[in-house]
């Protein structure tokens, strides 16, 4: 690996071309990955990538005007300190926000980086060239914020917007929140139960571990195998079921770690408090996510978690 100011002037245009090339590659594979659910921010990477390819046929008049036709492979992993771009297919599920703050710092950091090599150089062509090429990213930048002025006025946006959001309740929120709410209510029975009926804490945790994590199992595979996502539109079965099966065993383990305390009275008292913060996020989850008012959410969740405790308490202390 060579550092940039270690290469020619041939070698920087050379790079340049390469660089113009995998950006407007990149920005094709974004427009595809879009296209489905967000069409119009699909066509302005689609417009992005069309400038990219007319950015480096001028790279490549100049360089075969400079220096013939052949072209020295010089890609970005080559050169210490250039920018390097992951692969679209890499990216794990990126949101449109995501994607959308990827191609403005594409552009802002190739726009950064050739400012800065050409501040680096005493070689007046050189120096020229890299900041003709800084010129033309800022260019791009303005046509790309053009472009999505044109293709993504508010409201489109506002759609596409609220269209990620429904899919994250749908993929992550939702089946985290069924997991947690059967994690931190259904496992308060069997726990309270064994710490009266025993008056060991040690007995409660066990009986706590065993039925958060059997519960995680269970609920993970029951949402796994619920629907493949295909057509409701929920994501990844596999991705739901983990995500359900820990926060199941999450919710149950919380109220369960606190019998790990040898005293049982302290334990109770520590494991209630964390009882009620557990009902109180999976209110405030419920209000800010699936549009349920803060009262009712909170009198749902609390008589639910009253009734399963009181049948903890009865049957343990009976």
């Amino acid at each position: 690996m060579r550092d940039f100011s270690q290469l020619s002037e041939r070698e920087v245009l050379a790079l340049a071309i390469g660089a113009e090339e995998e950006d407007g590659r990149i920005y094709l594979d974004l427009a595809e990955r879009l296209r489905e659910e967000y069409p119009a921010s699909a066509k302005v990477f689609t417009e992005m990538a069309a400038q990219e390819s007319e950015h480096r046929h001028k790279l490549l008049d100049l360089y075969r005007a400079k220096f013939g036709e052949h072209i020295p492979l010089i890609r970005r992993q080559d050169v210490r300190g250039f920018l390097a771009r992951k692969p679209v297919w890499q990216l794990p599920s990126p949101s449109i926000d995501d994607i959308r703050d990827l191609a403005e710092s594409m552009e802002v950091e190739t726009q950064r980086f050739y400012r800065y090599a050409a501040s680096r150089t005493t070689d007046v062509s050189i120096r020229k060239l890299l900041a003709d090429l800084a010129d033309a990213e800022a260019e791009h930048e303005q046509r790309a914020e053009a472009i999505s002025a044109k293709n993504l006025p508010d409201a489109v946006r506002h759609e596409e917007d609220e269209h990620a959001k429904r899919l994250f309740v749908l993929q992550f929120i939702q089946p985290g929140l069924v997991g947690l709410m059967d994690g931190s209510v259904s496992t308060l029975a069997p726990i309270f139960a064994a710490a009266f009926s025993t008056h060991h804490p040690f007995d409660a945790f066990l009986v706590g571990a065993a039925a958060s994590i059997g519960a995680g199992i269970s609920m993970g595979f029951a949402e796994a195998l619920s629907d493949d996502g295909s057509l409701t539109g929920r994501g990844t079965p596999y991705i739901r079921g983990l995500v359900t099966g820990l926060m199941t065993t999450l919710g149950g383990l919380g109220h369960t770690l606190p019998f790990l305390i040898p005293s049982l009275h302290l334990a109770l008292i520590v494991a209630i408090c964390v009882v009620a913060v557990e009902l109180a996020v999976i209110s405030w989850i419920r209000w800010r996510f699936m549009d349920t008012s803060p009262i009712r959410a909170t009198l749902q969740i609390a008589l639910g978690g009253a009734l399963v405790f009181a049948t903890g308490v009865l049957i343990g202390g009976g």
